[in-house]
């Protein structure tokens, strides 16, 4: 399956999806010790290791971190090629103040929101959804 790329199908059918949990990003120069089922997304930079995990799993591997965050996932499976989704959905968090940093997995798009903006966040794509 390729995904959706027609972008006002991807807008109203975006479904959000708070996730249960609080999740943390860090950055560590290996990997020593942790374990691939212990995160949720990695990504090798030239700087480091980002991870994305869970907090509490992070607290147990003593991780450095800055903020908690919540994971939003849109259900609409897009396609890696679809242009437009995450202008758009960005662009009304902006509009709201909201923070947003996004992940594209093969099958869906990924949002993490500061813990605080998290509610909020489901309203504000649930209305541009609506409204498109």
């Amino acid at each position: 399956m390729s995904g959706e790329k027609d972008l006002q199908a991807l807008i109203k059918n975006m479904q959000p999806v708070l996730n249960s949990g609080d999740y943390i990003f860090t950055a560590v120069k290996k990997l020593d010790g942790i374990l691939r089922s212990d995160t949720l997304f990695e990504f090798k930079e030239e700087e480091g290791i980002t991870l994305i995990l869970e907090k509490n799993k992070a607290d147990a591997l003593k991780l450095a971190y800055l903020n908690t965050y919540s994971w939003i996932t849109l259900k609409i499976h897009s396609s890696l090629d679809a242009v437009g989704l995450t202008a758009a959905f960005s662009k009304e968090l902006t509009i709201h103040n909201i923070s947003c940093n996004v992940v594209a997995g093969y099958y869906h798009d990924h949002i993490f929101v500061d813990t605080k903006d998290a509610e909020k966040t489901i309203e504000v794509l649930n209305n541009l959804s609506k409204n498109s």
